[in-house]
This record gives structure tokens, sequence and C-alpha cells, in this order.
């Protein structure tokens, strides 16, 4: 247990640092320890949520259909990646 708790912590630092735009930003281990309980809980609420969604629409099981439609309660705003865009060439160029 303890090592993948290691790798979550690894994980969710690398996001940050990824998406800082200053490379000086730094993140204390208690700030990071939120941040991991923090995305834990988002994605168990998640889950559950998408479960009760595909159990309202008589489905036998979750795709990711119902993670779209629950996604908006939680604050999480869906963006189509770039290649997805109209007008966008395909191929991930």
């Amino acid at each position: 247990m303890k090592g993948s708790r290691v790798k979550r912590k690894e994980l969710v630092s690398k996001l940050l640092y990824f998406h800082f735009k200053d490379d000086k930003c730094k993140v204390s281990p208690d700030a990071l320890q939120l941040m991991v309980e923090m995305l834990k809980i988002f994605v168990q609420e998640a889950a559950v949520r998408a479960i009760r969604q595909a159990q309202a629409e008589d489905q036998d099981r979750v795709d990711i259909e119902q993670f779209e439609k629950v996604l908006p309660q939680l604050g999480w705003k869906i963006r189509k990646p770039v290649w997805c865009l109209p007008g966008k060439a395909q191929g991930g160029r």
C-alpha cells in the first residue's frame, strides 16, 4: 500500500509541475498531500456518479458517456483536444 501512495504523490507532483508556468514554483509536502487527497475524493465521487448515471440509463456498465455527463456536476469543463476541433488537421499535429 505504501508503494502506491508514493506513486500517487509522484504522479500528482508531476501533473502539478507540468502545468506551472513559472519553473520557480514549488509545492510543499503538505500541499502535495492535500492535492493527492482531493484528487482521490474527486475521482471516487466521479466514479460513483457515473455508476448512478449508468443505472439511471439502464446500462449494464459505465462508459465514457456517463463520465462526460457527470463531470460538469463536479465543476469540470470538458474540452475537446485540439485535433478534434473543426478545421484542425487530423493525425495529432
